[in-house]
């Protein structure tokens, strides 16, 4: 078997193998007022139809949007588009601001949380209906919390640099192959990505039930709580989790071995979830009592995805066509971007994916992946902690992230320098020797960034404003980078009909399409 070093020279005899990576952006941020309140205005009507749409929708509830770009295989151009629907958007608020933030610090209760709304054809409801699940079975504050997704893949002639020639069915199962030797390197060395780029190093009192896990936190402001050392409480368990997920056996090592264990999911009964109800005093609180209502709902630093047929579900593109790309979900909003994520985050994670997909990736059974994620735990909790040791695996060795975090940065300048060559430029080597740089100063991550400003501003709800301002000013100040203003109007038109139609087109009752849907499932009732 070839190693890291060998793989990657063998692709760099390949045009475009290294140069023609396939990206897109979802960034969610919450609507807030300028009077420092969540919003409690309906998705704007200006903004179109949340359910089609196709830059701009909402999320959990109406009040959370997430922006949606096309995939582009150009950096400059992904940013150019995610910043031209974050204008557009903002242009239609009247007056509304975007929180800057991941954690949210303003919410009385989630009886101030409305869940999002599509509609009147069964796909809208359906979408609601979940909601409703995840407002029961987690509360609506926890889904509030935003973050930013990164979808990305390789190209073809990635593929073909790696396996040569193969039949269609060969390349199938060699992509699949490779991108769960990706996921299973993700697991093992995307505590990286907290660590340089988490930013949720405090959060709301509210956040915080247990009074003496309180006691461990220091405070400022009136109820702002934070770990010195923190870097992505967001991703701890004070932040965007299931607990009731904590005892699935869904395996990476191969796509059959995962769509088993989620497939699993899906039909296993939840006793806690069925003392919820499905339907009480006639009206539907969940889709179903099961640990997943729909797969969706499995929370995960990282997915398989294929994009879907009409009708499909996620799991049936992943059988039918294998993997066509992964979403990576552990990315916190960037509170200094106005766009929440940063042209340097980008290439890393070009970076970062790339190294993980060259370097062999043993499979790896549950008790190695819990040590995984111990790690990622950590990292989360006390990343800045210069004194941090980590796992290697879980023999009991142990080696500090400022010594491990050197070695892989090592490899990846392997990566940068080679992309830069193939590109005649250098960023991707200057984006490595800075982020190398936070790995020896932890005061220059993000979350230390972030947490000294906290400080200065008395709390996460005074910086968030300021910032929420300064973004606002910086995106009207911009002209149109990519779109123009008259596209989006046709997207908005466009969205509104599509909707009506998909309304007008429903033939069954809102129960019936759900019994269809769920037709392998019990739904617990």
């Amino acid at each position: 078997m070839m190693d890291f070093s060998q793989r990657l020279q063998q692709l760099s005899t390949h045009a475009d193998a290294l140069t023609q990576f396939g990206r897109g952006l979802e960034r969610e941020s919450l609507r807030i007022t300028a009077d420092r309140h969540l919003s409690q205005q309906p998705h704007p009507v200006a903004l179109g139809s949340a359910l089609t749409n196709k830059w701009i929708t909402t999320d959990f509830a109406e009040s959370l949007l997430e922006f949606i770009t096309p995939v582009s295989t150009d950096v400059d151009q992904l940013l150019w588009q995610l910043e031209d629907i974050h204008k557009f958007a903002l242009s239609k608020m009247d007056g509304e601001r975007l929180w800057p933030m991941s954690m949210p610090c303003f919410v009385g209760s989630q009886d101030d949380i409305t869940l999002a709304q599509y509609g009147s054809s069964n796909t809208g409801r359906m979408k609601t209906l979940y909601r409703e699940g995840l407002k029961h079975r987690y509360g609506s504050v926890m889904q509030i919390i935003s973050g930013v997704h990164f979808n990305f893949s390789f190209s073809d002639s990635f593929w073909d640099g790696l396996f040569g020639e193969q039949t269609p069915e060969q390349r199938q199962a060699s992509v699949s192959d490779a991108y769960f030797g990706l996921i299973r390197n993700y697991y093992r060395f995307g505590w990286l990505i907290p660590y340089l780029f988490g930013a949720s190093p405090a959060l709301c009192g509210s956040f915080i039930k247990d009074d003496k896990v309180k006691e461990s936190f220091s405070k400022v402001g009136t109820g702002t709580y934070y770990l010195e050392n923190a870097t992505a409480l967001r991703l701890s368990d004070l932040g965007y989790t299931n607990n009731a997920q904590s005892s699935l056996k869904i395996g990476f090592n191969s796509l059959d071995q995962y769509l088993e264990g989620l497939n699993k999911a899906i039909h296993t009964p939840s006793k806690e979830f069925a003392d919820i109800g499905v339907i009480v005093d006639g009206e539907r609180r969940q889709l179903n009592s099961n640990v997943l209502q729909i797969e969706n709902e499995l929370y995960a630093p990282i997915r398989a995805k294929r994009v879907t047929k009409s009708g499909e579900k996620p799991s049936e593109a992943l059988k039918r066509g294998g993997v066509e790309y992964i979403e990576v979900r552990s990315l916190d909003v960037n509170p200094f971007s106005p766009i929440g994520i940063s042209e340097d985050q980008v290439r890393f994670l070009d970076l970062f994916l790339t190294w993980a997909v060259l370097t062999p990736s043993a499979d790896m059974d549950d008790s190695e992946l819990a040590c995984w994620r111990d790690n990622w735990n950590r990292v989360v909790v006390d990343g800045r902690n210069p004194e941090l040791m980590l796992k290697i695996g879980c023999a009991g060795e142990r080696l500090s992230l400022k010594d491990w975090g050197a070695r892989v940065f090592a490899e990846l300048e392997q990566v940068a320098k080679t992309i830069d060559e193939l590109n005649g430029n250098t960023l991707y080597q200057q984006t490595c020797e800075r982020l190398l740089g936070w790995i020896h100063h932890p005061e220059r991550t993000l979350s230390a960034q972030l947490l000294e400003q906290i400080k200065s501003e008395q709390g996460i709800g005074n910086l968030g404003y300021k910032l929420a301002a300064q973004h606002l000013d910086y995106l009207n100040e911009q002209g149109f980078r990519f779109y123009d203003a008259k596209t989006f109007e046709q997207e908005v038109h466009h969205s509104i009909e599509k909707q009506q139609q998909i309304e007008r087109d429903d033939t069954v009752s809102f129960d019936e399409y759900l019994d269809n849907y769920f037709a392998d499932i019990n739904i617990g009732l």
